[in-house]
């Protein structure tokens, strides 16, 4: 009990020497994460005499609403004084002037790749931009997919006259920037791709992904689902689940379809998840050997783990959006709405 009080102590000062919000979420992954030290403390409980796991299972559990009590104040606290920053940098802003003009939103997807990108900066990932016209080279060969691989039938592509391509994911920047850092390299570069779709409900010819690497030595399977159910948690403001499937993408070995837990049924079954309690979400395995070599990295001295989650199927999950035709169609009424929920 008396190191739950110091814990608690240490935490509370801890929230209040936050400087930024993105502090939010280390103190998060140090305190109330799966690792946190506030739930490393439940995991004793099973450890003490039957007469005291009662109230100190209650005692750890209050602690932890506490903080998260706190650390959702301190939320508002910034949200606070980022609008008043923005004010006092403001020249000649006549506060009583009425306006009829309505408040603005940021874009779905825009508030999501912002939320991701604060999420693995916080875990020591570096943000690398990607160029939306690639090299036929960058866009396939440099991924494991050469000329005449039957993987370029699933990807119909827009080619440009000079021979380049409109890049069909965001893979495409993978050769580029593990030439650029080598190994170790933890980095993500979210961007538009672009694919000659059919379109309907779920399908668009311009859409948002983010992917991800992670190479160094001895990295494993492990790693990837850490990060990954890190980052899902952040973003759904709850304890997520993950499964992997294998799946075949040439650019990985092994290879598998990442799902999560249906956010809105707890797994429990829903329209969302169309009953079965998991929802696909993501592409993701550890980097095949060849994409290593002609990154310039030694695939016998380091492994990597690459994951691709895509930004208009996040959005749409996490603002209830049924129609992806809807993110592209630049309905203010609409977007609007799904920006503020």
């Amino acid at each position: 009990m008396k190191e739950l009080e110091e814990i608690f102590l240490k935490a509370k000062k801890d929230l209040e020497e936050t400087k930024i919000f993105q502090d939010l979420s280390t103190f998060y992954v140090n305190y109330l994460g799966k690792t946190g030290k506030v739930t490393e403390l439940m995991k004793k409980v099973k450890d003490l005499p039957n007469e005291e796991k009662r109230t100190f299972g209650q005692t750890v559990n209050k602690i932890k609403q506490d903080l998260q009590s706190l650390m959702e104040e301190r939320e508002k606290e910034f949200a606070k004084q980022k609008i008043l920053n923005k004010i006092n940098k403001t020249k000649d802003l006549d506060l009583t002037v009425p306006s009829s003009c309505p408040h603005g939103s940021l874009h779905p997807i825009s508030i999501i790749q912002n939320e991701v990108i604060d999420i693995f900066l916080s875990m020591g990932f570096t943000v690398e931009d990607g160029n939306e016209i690639e090299t036929e080279y960058n866009n396939f060969e440099a991924v494991n997919v050469p000329k005449n691989h039957p993987a370029r039938d699933m990807q119909d592509t827009f080619y440009l006259d000079n021979g380049q391509v409109l890049k069909t994911h965001t893979s495409a920047a993978q050769n580029r920037i593990m030439r650029k850092y080598g190994a170790p390299l933890k980095a993500i570069f979210p961007g538009r791709c672009f694919r000659n779709e059919e379109l309907d409900a779920s399908h668009e010819n311009t859409f948002f992904q983010i992917e991800g690497m992670m190479i160094d030595k001895d990295v494993s399977v492990a790693n990837l689902i850490y990060f990954m159910k890190e980052m899902l948690t952040h973003v759904f403001k709850k304890e997520i689940n993950v499964r992997l499937r294998p799946g075949f993408f040439p650019f990985v070995e092994p290879g598998f379809e990442l799902d999560i837990s249906c956010p809105y049924c707890d797994g429990k079954g829903c329209r969302v998840c169309k009953h079965g309690g998991w929802i696909e979400l993501c592409p993701c395995g550890m980097i095949h050997p060849n994409v290593l070599r002609m990154g310039g990295i030694d695939p016998d001295k380091c492994q990597g783990f690459a994951f691709g989650l895509g930004f208009s199927r996040l959005a749409m999950m996490t603002y209830d959006i049924t129609e992806i035709r809807l993110l592209n169609s630049g309905n203010i009424k609409a977007l609007s709405q799904a920006g503020i929920k």
